[in-house]
């Protein structure tokens, strides 16, 4: 066996042919093949399967008790496996509180960063701030009015988990009587037991006093106290040594506070009467009859508290401020956290776009949901408040939403503050009536009163509908204390600097180790390219260079940052910011983050195995990707990637076709060697696809549009960045035209922009990553539709107007999200092929004599599943810490029905046979049920042979979910006046896949409908009837249309970025135009 390879041997999971494998070492090696031809079943499925389990059997047995055994893959033998990193095709969190910065640890290092050479500034005044000493801190206490009570606490732990019993022994030791734990103080000389895995807050209790009373000799200056010395009455000379001795017992108390609290303590101020409602800050935990532990269950709760520290003090607003520590800066952490959002950024409040979705509609005809038609609602308590507020204010319940004055919209949803209205009330039952007055609460805050007030979570749900994220009101969406946002490095903020594109970012770094180079030139990357520049977060000033002792505590902190920073650049992912919520990403994004995270770990000797780098990457942006994956293999690794991208198959050390179908046609190695060879091999479809001896077409001709887009859709790209000009176009606008027109645009960095998308054609919107395509299209544009024609509640981004609706009748978003999130869900059961099963099931003469209805054959209910497993195929086992885990039922053995339902067979097979069928299997099965039928055709029409009816869903790729929905649009009744979104339909495809794909997508448009499609295969984008192309560049270098037309016309264009690629590849071909 040569050492230089992995060696695959008898490979036969999935439905892979025994099949025998080199695959060269430290090599790129790209995987490829039609859909369901065994590609993900040799890489994931076994060659990293293989190499985790290996790793799991090299740990411990008590490690291996935790994590399980793991089932072997189906293979002979595998030799040369190194250890394993899949980076697959997956969003990175659905957790809320990461971000990019968490995920790539790059705000990990940032916040060692502020914590070590940050300068802390006052939140109030901005002020930077200064030390305190205890004299300072002694001459604020004696500022409290006379009466007020106080504790002097020295701070010990600070939210941190453990049982301290040893905290305790030490205070008893030296001398201290109590201890204030999480609030509550406790006597040191009891049992005091904490619960070690919660965190805890401990100080230590070092006095207790009573501000004194002053009189005007003691109250006065020294000057004037001297001058009344000869005359002071006993009184007086006895209220002067009282203030004497309180003053000295009160240093004493805050220098011993300093000394055990480490430079800070506490003085927590009382208020008067206890407040009801409110938790004792004191309880006895002493014996019987301590007079002081009386007195502290009788202290009324902290009035203020205030945090004094011989390092950060503010000396104007006379705040003082804790240390500089990592967790300040941490929004999962107390210490740093916004204590409104508690760290995630937003706050679920009421939404005004919700509450009122079609601002068309009248009052009496619903233009507020939560209210429905009042028309037919006229005995409501809605009705009668509605009614109350427009007679109170002179309105119409007739007069539609947006043409009603601006006053009563503002009182309907937010209340009429302290202005009462009159309200009137009858009750037929019992014939009494009467009258009331009082101010309206407002729409907002009754639904939120109410979402709060509820215990019901079907009502919660309801009142939840109307509700949005809406950024955190004390925070402003920074996610941060006050105190945290204070502190600044080279002139910036944390928060700041995570507003920052990347490309930004990256800049801000180099300047504080004074590598900025002056003059506005480009900077460059860890890999010698340069940075582009961005047009993000302005400096608030120009960035300060550290100093040599601040870089010699932070050089290697900056060193990561910048590397880090530096591999998100060269991936493609310039445009995003570290504050971007992770769930945002797109799975090519998540995954090329991943990809930039493991080059900065610098691991050699690895076997990376990746699925579709290339996804959601314009064609500009591929050749960075390519240098990255060989900067990977250059390390020493092994880089295996599934892949369909013609660049990175050229750019391939060795190719491996498989195939030569999907499914049960597939799971054989065509072909297998450098590109070149590939493209020589007569079976192998890739290598026809290389040479060129197949392509996808160019249509013959075009369908047009019936009209020009507007006067200005246009733009010109000057030589520093893209602005919108006026472009007279020869050809008149069109009213009669079928055009859809969204205008004013703003979401995200779209600028403003106003653009028409012609109806009846396939239209792809393009443009380089980040350029504001998904910000038009998925997230302004399809809600507008869903709201006004699916009745929908979904919350666009912003835009000024809305036209063409009269020319459709529906709206679908094809989106990549999963069918199901568990085992239940299959693509069957999604495309409502499985009904259509049971019944035929129903129907055979065995069934018949059980009494077996449709029902009996549903694994959803009791009767015919197996109870074992609830019908599942599965069992769950909670992990706890870890993911989930599904296991396959000991009992059914994954056949998901009891015994005597699988003895009902039709030609032979069981409702469980047929469920395991993969598409093509089933097609040939049910030929002659022509209602079965048709719908597997869907399936098969869109390349999906090769999945099982009965296959769980969340085994389905995001591609794969996308083409099982777009079957069901197929099997449905069409209407003609149908427009359907898609983004990235081609994730996943071989270039046959992507021919079967166009063919499906074409037959829509054929029957009248609008395809929105956005892509950035070069090989859809040259067939589209007409194309969008958004940019010039990423992030606020783009969201304006660069060019729009024919894939002919944006060819053309200079500026356009895909008409670049699109020039090369229509060389020489002018389709026509009907």
């Amino acid at each position: 066996m040569a050492k230089d390879a992995i060696v695959i041997k008898g490979a036969r999971e999935h439905n892979l042919k025994g099949v025998d494998l080199e695959i060269p070492r430290d090599k790129l090696v790209v995987l490829t093949g039609v859909s369901g031809s065994g590609k993900s079943s040799l890489a994931f499925d076994t060659l990293y399967a293989e190499g985790q389990r290996r790793y799991v059997e090299s740990l411990s047995a008590y490690a291996r008790q935790f994590l399980g055994q793991m089932e072997k893959p189906k293979v002979d033998f595998i030799g040369g496996l190194s250890p394993a990193i899949a980076i697959e095709q997956k969003s990175a969190s659905k957790n809320p509180r990461s971000t990019v910065g968490t995920v790539t640890e790059i705000y990990d290092y940032l916040r060692l960063l502020y914590a070590r050479v940050g300068t802390q500034h006052c939140h109030r005044c901005g002020r930077p701030v200064s030390s305190q000493s205890a004299e300072q801190m002694v001459n604020r206490v004696l500022g409290l009015p006379a009466g007020a009570r106080f504790m002097v606490l020295a701070p010990l732990v600070l939210q941190r988990k453990g049982e301290y019993k040893d905290v305790f022994a030490e205070a008893r030791a030296e001398g201290f009587a109590r201890v204030r734990v999480d609030g509550e103080v406790y006597d040191l000389a009891s049992d005091i037991k904490l619960n070690k895995k919660v965190k805890h807050t401990i100080e230590i209790v070092v006095d207790r006093l009573v501000m004194p009373a002053r009189t005007a000799a003691v109250g006065g200056s020294s000057e004037d106290a001297g001058m009344a010395t000869p005359v002071m009455g006993r009184a007086q000379e006895g209220a002067q040594s009282e203030w004497d001795a309180f003053v000295t017992r009160l240093t004493d108390s805050v220098e011993q506070a300093l000394r055990v609290g480490e430079g800070q303590l506490i003085i927590s101020v009382h208020g008067g009467k206890r407040q009801a409602g409110r938790k004792p800050a004191m309880r006895a935990a002493g014996t019987a009859g301590d007079e002081d532990q009386a007195i502290a269950m009788a202290e009324p709760p902290a009035a203020e508290e205030w945090l004094m520290s011989e390092a950060n003090t503010c000396t104007s607003c006379n705040i003082s401020f804790p240390e500089l520590s990592p967790q300040m800066f941490s929004f999962n952490n107390p210490q740093g956290a916004c204590p409104e959002c508690t760290g995630l950024g937003t706050r679920l409040e009421v939404d005004p776009n919700l509450l009122v979705p079609n601002p068309s509609l009248t009052l009496h005809d619903g233009a507020v949901p939560y209210w429905g038609e009042l028309r037919k609602k006229r005995d409501s308590w809605g009705y009668r408040v509605l009614s109350a507020i427009a007679l109170h204010y002179g309105f119409d319940l007739d007069t539609p939403w947006d043409q009603l004055g601006e006053r009563a919209r503002e009182v309907i949803i937010y209340g009429s503050g302290k202005e009462r209205i009159r309200y009137s009330w009858h009750d037929e039952s019992t014939g009494s009536h009467g009258e009331f007055m009082r101010p309206w609460e407002g729409l907002a805050r009754e639904i939120s009163r109410r979402f709060h007030q509820t215990g019901s979570d079907y009502t919660r749900e309801f009142y939840q509908s109307f509700m949005s994220e809406q950024p955190c009101p004390a925070c402003h969406g920074a996610r941060l204390r006050p105190e945290s946002l204070a502190v600044t490095v080279g002139g910036h903020s944390l928060r700041e600097v995570t507003r920052m594109h990347i490309a930004d970012a990256l800049r801000w770094v180099m300047s504080l180790t004074g590598d900025d180079v002056p003059g506005g030139q480009r900077v460059h990357a860890t890999n010698g390219q340069a940075i582009p520049h961005g047009n993000g977060v302005e400096h608030r000033q120009p960035p300060a260079r550290l100093s040599d002792y601040q870089l010699a505590i932070v050089s290697d902190v900056l060193k990561e940052i910048r590397e880090r920073l530096g591999f998100l650049l060269n991936v493609g992912l310039h445009y995003l910011t570290l504050e971007r919520p992770a769930p945002t990403l797109s799975g090519g994004e998540a995954q090329r983050i991943r990809l930039a995270s493991q080059i900065g770990s610098g691991l050699v000797g690895v076997m990376y195995i990746l699925d579709e780098p290339s996804i959601g990457l314009h064609q500009r942006d591929n050749r960075k990707l390519l240098d990255t994956l060989l900067k990977l293999r250059d390390l020493g690794n092994t880089v295996i990637v599934v892949e369909h991208d013609l660049e990175t198959m050229q750019a391939a050390d060795w190719l491996v076709d498989f195939g030569p179908g999907a499914g049960v046609k597939g799971g054989h190695v065509v072909a297998a060697g450098p590109p070149d060879l590939i493209a020589t091999v007569p079976e192998s479809q890739t290598g026809a696809y290389l040479a060129g001896r197949l392509e996808i077409a160019v249509p013959a001709q075009r369908r047009i549009a019936t009209a020009r887009p507007l006067a200005g859709d246009a733009v010109r790209l000057s030589r520093r960045r893209a602005r919108p000009v006026r472009v007279e176009d020869a050809v008149p606008r069109s009213t009669d035209a079928p055009w859809l027109e969204i205008e004013g645009a703003t979401m995200n960095n779209l600028r403003d922009v106003t653009v028409r998308f012609p109806l009846g054609l396939f239209v792809c919107i393009t443009g380089v990553s980040g350029s504001g395509k998904s910000s038009l299209v998925t997230e302004t544009l399809y809600p507008a539709l869903a709201n006004r024609l699916n009745k929908a509640q979904l919350k666009p981004g912003p835009f000024r107007g809305l036209r063409g609706l009269e020319h459709l009748d529906k709206v679908i978003d094809i989106d990549q999200q999963p069918i199901g999130r568990t085992p239940r869900s299959n693509p069957a059961t999604y495309v409502k092929l499985f009904d259509l099963i049971r019944e035929l099931f129903a129907a055979t003469n065995e069934a018949k004599l059980r009494g077996y209805d449709a029902g009996r054959f549903s694994f959803n209910l009791k009767g015919g599943r197996c109870e074992a497993c609830e019908g599942n195929g599965e069992k769950r086992i909670d992990m706890q810490f870890l993911a989930d885990v599904w296991v396959r039922c000991d009992v059914c053995k994954g056949k998901r029905y009891n015994r005597e339902t699988l003895q009902v067979r039709y030609k032979g097979k069981s409702i469980a046979d047929v469920l395991e069928m993969d598409v093509q299997t089933a097609l040939e099965f049910f030929d002659n049920v022509p209602r079965i039928k048709r719908i597997l055709q869907t399936l098969h029409d869109v390349g999906l042979d090769y999945i099982a009816l009965g296959q769980s869903a969340t085994t389905l790729s995001g591609g794969e979910a996308q083409r099982v929905k777009l079957a069901r649009e197929l099997a449905r009744a069409a209407t003609g006046r149908t427009i359907y979104i898609l983004d990235e339909p081609t994730t996943g495809l071989h270039f046959a896949d992507v021919q079967r794909l166009l063919a499906v997508l074409h037959r829509l448009v054929d029957a009248g409908n609008t395809v929105l499609v956005i892509e950035h295969n070069l090989d859809v984008i040259k067939t589209a009837d007409w194309v969008i192309d958004m940019g010039p560049e990423g992030g606020d270098g783009g969201g304006v249309v660069v060019a729009q037309g024919t894939p002919e016309d944006v060819a053309q264009n200079e500026a356009s970025h895909t008409g670049r690629f699109l020039r090369e590849l229509l060389q020489g071909v002018a389709p026509g135009a009907r």
